[in-house]
């Protein structure tokens, strides 16, 4: 078996530089989305007739948005301040309808932001196991989160999912699972870890 080497410890400015890249990329794609939404808008008042394309590129601009939106929770700068589920909830609605996976967020009220950095992360480590879509259930009870995810051909790869269970920031194979070392890292800072249970059809987490 290879030697798996650890990432290097990160210097305390690491990790904020990351997330504040992450952060600027989301922010300087969010203003020619906008636009290309707006023309689209446009379009449709100046009474434009609906065509397959239009809808193609409204429903792809939608699903962007989310998706960056997605992206500055799970990847940006994340402290103890609450971020409502309202908001999480719309993001995760705009994925489901244009995405191969459905999102079930049972969770009400304000929660803390960089639980939700570390949720997010947990959701694309699971959609990383769905090559055929399926849906992942979102819970939360006391302190403890719980993630389910169903699906046809799920996949689970041990070596990643161990490198999050031990908080070990092993490099990933392909970018595809960065999301894998930047959990670990969450995990530990928040002092948490995961449990992960497998059967086939079924990916059950908690953390």
């Amino acid at each position: 078996m290879p030697e798996v080497h650890s990432l290097p410890k990160e210097g305390p400015g690491d990790t904020d530089l990351t997330a504040l890249l992450a952060a600027r990329i989301c922010h300087d794609l969010t203003s020619p989305l906008g636009a290309i939404a707006n023309g689209v808008e446009l379009l449709a008042l100046a009474g434009l007739e609906t065509s397959p394309e239009m809808q193609l590129i409204a429903q792809s601009v939608e699903s962007a948005n989310a998706r960056l939106r997605f992206f500055r929770l799970a990847f940006g700068l994340a402290g103890r301040q609450g971020i409502g589920s309202a908001e999480v909830t719309r993001i995760l609605a705009a994925l489901s309808r244009t995405g191969r996976i459905v999102y079930d967020w049972s969770v009400t009220g304000d929660v803390p932001r960089d639980e939700v950095k570390a949720v997010f992360l947990l959701l694309q480590c699971l959609e990383s196991a769905m090559p055929t879509g399926g849906r992942i259930r979102v819970a939360r009870q006391l302190d403890a989160w719980d993630l389910t995810a169903e699906g046809g051909r799920l996949r689970v790869d041990p070596m990643v999912w161990d490198s999050v269970r031990e908080q070990r920031g092993t490099p990933p194979a392909a970018s595809a699972l960065v999301q894998f070392p930047l959990l670990a890292g969450v995990l530990d800072r928040l002092g948490r870890n995961v449990t992960l249970d497998y059967d086939g059809d079924r990916i059950t987490v908690r953390m």
